[in-house]
Parts: C-alpha cells; structure tokens; sequence
C-alpha cells in the first residue's frame, strides 16, 4: 500500500513497535464485541516518531516520539459512549503497521526514560493499570502507602504494570500465579508474598489471613475470580475489575461485598490526560515495562501464537522499524 499522507489535524507516524493485548487474541478469533473489518490494521499498542504533520496539528513536531492513545473522545474526567471499542478493532484501524496516521489528539508523548521499544507496551495494559492502582481522575484522595496492600491477580501485563506501580506508590504488594515458576519471578521483583491459586483454591482466605484483607485488588483475571477477589479485599476495601480471562459460572458473593463494605468498580484503560500522568510516573519512578519477548515485524503471526498461551512473563512486543 502507499505511504499513507496526514491530513488536517493529523500526524503520520514512523512505527517503531507494537504489542499485543489478550484483547488483539479476542479481535482475531472474532470474539470482541464487534467484528472486525475484512481488511483491518490490528493492535492499539504503538510506539514511533512523528515523520510528517497536516495543518493544524497542534503542538507536534517532526521528530517528536510518540505513543498510540487507545480510545478516541476521551480526554479526561469519565468515559463516554463516543470513544468506541478502541484502535485496532471494528472498522478503526491500529498500529501494527510500518506507517500510521491518527489524529493529533490521539498521541502523547512517550517518557523519556524509556526506549521506542519500551513505550509500545504502555497504551492498553500500563494505563489500565494506571486507572486500576490509582482510580479514574481526579485521583482518590488518600493515596496508596506503606500501611496498604495490594494484591494483583496473574502475571497479565496489566498485573505485572499494576504491581510496579503500587510498588512505586509505596504499597506491599501480594501476586497470584498458578505457575510456581512465575511464583518465583514475582518475588524477584520484590513482592511481599504469593499464593498459587491452583495449589491454593481459596486464596483470597489465605491473602486475608496474612494481610487482614487487601486495601486494593486488581483482578485482571475475571470473574471466575470474584469469590476470592472479595474474600481478600479489606473491609472498605476497593476491587478494580478488567479481567476477559475466566468467567464464572454462578453469581460472585455480593453479600460478603456488602458486609465488609467494599467497592468493586470496573475499569475501562483510562483517559488520554491519565495517560500524561502514566508518563510522568514512569519517568519520576524509572519504572521499566516487563517484556516477555520482542519479534520482528515480518515474524507477527509468531507474536500472536505466543500471546495465546498465556505462557509469556511480560509483554509480547513487535518491532516494526526494522522492517521500514
């Protein structure tokens, strides 16, 4: 195909990296919400360089290095119904492509501290771990400290994000895996304590006994994991929800939920403004993305086989600019 030329108020952009999302393996096996066009352009995770600008493209500039922002319409405050499923599904095309061109909204810049490579994990999984560890903005008013616990369900991308930023926030942070090898991964980064959910059906008891209840749990595994989600959250404690993984077959125990006064609230990757916040976070803290694997361009379909195992510690990243 030709190289793609902006338009009024937008940017092209010579991609450097993609990476998949469990979502990407939804768009593909035509299990997302709307069915993906024919022709489409896959994957809302991207990382490149500005290469041209149209008119009235805002404050870009050449040269400038720049991330994909996975809704459209969705600058700050809450969702609305106009921001659609994201890039990379339906008919609205994403990044796993040697050339993109989006709107100048729909770009931020990417952290300093980080390599091209690096920043293509941050669209989906970092920022919904983002809006899961920190809420939607404006931001919870007592942050996350050393007295908090959090506990992250699965070694996701989003989880391993969400613990390096509670980590970041100060918080002793507990991890579940059902693999005792990523068990042992999870405490070389510094995690308090983990339980093995398949050795240990009732987890949420376990991480309830030793913590007295998780001020925050992030469960990005769905809602197969509710019962125990809510076993081991504190009282008035928070449950962030986004898990696609496994789905329960019966109603979760919301009377459990009530009695300890708890919260669990649904996340949705977040804003382009939250976005910003991310990047600062991660230049203040020097966080650096967990990456399971990096492929070239031309080996893709390899990415997708490996994103469906669920067998990868880290985030499954694609790298274009070898390609262009």
């Amino acid at each position: 195909m030709p190289i793609p030329e902006p338009g009024p108020s937008e940017v092209r952009i010579r991609v450097h990296a993609t990476s998949l999302n469990y979502r990407d393996i939804l768009v593909a096996n035509r299990m997302y919400p709307v069915p993906a066009a024919p022709d489409l352009v896959p994957l809302s995770d991207g990382a490149g360089m500005i290469d041209a600008i149209g008119p009235e493209a805002g404050p870009w500039s050449v040269g400038d290095r720049v991330a994909s922002v996975y809704f459209r319409n969705w600058e700050d405050g809450p969702p609305g119904a106009a921001m659609g499923l994201g890039l990379g599904s339906g008919s609205e095309n994403g990044m796993l492509a040697e050339y993109v061109v989006l709107p100048a909204d729909r770009i931020v810049s990417v952290p300093k501290s980080l390599s091209l490579t690096e920043a293509a994990t941050l669209p989906c999984a970092a920022l919904t771990a983002w809006s899961a560890v920190h809420g939607r903005r404006p931001y919870r008013t007592r942050s996350l400290g050393p007295q908090d616990t959090v506990l992250v369900l699965g070694t996701s991308g989003v989880s391993l994000f969400a613990l390096q930023l509670a980590k970041a926030a100060g918080a002793q942070v507990w991890a579940t895996s059902g693999s005792d090898d990523k068990l042992q991964l999870l405490r070389r980064l510094g995690v308090t304590g983990t339980v093995n959910y398949r050795s240990t059906p009732h987890w949420g008891d376990e991480v309830f006994a030793h913590t007295g209840g998780a001020q925050l749990v992030v469960n990005a595994a769905g809602t197969g994991s509710l019962d125990q989600a809510v076993a081991a959250v504190a009282f008035g404690g928070d449950i962030a929800f986004l898990g696609l993984f496994d789905q329960a077959e019966s109603m979760p125990d919301l009377m459990t939920l009530m009695a300890k006064s708890a919260t669990l609230r649904g996340v949705a990757v977040g804003s382009r403004a939250a976005f910003g916040d991310l990047v600062d976070a991660m230049d203040e803290y020097a966080i650096e993305p967990i990456i399971d694997r990096v492929i070239a361009f031309d080996d893709a379909p390899e990415a997708y086989r490996l994103q469906i195992t669920g067998a990868q510690f880290g985030k499954v990243v694609i790298e274009t600019v070898a390609a262009t």
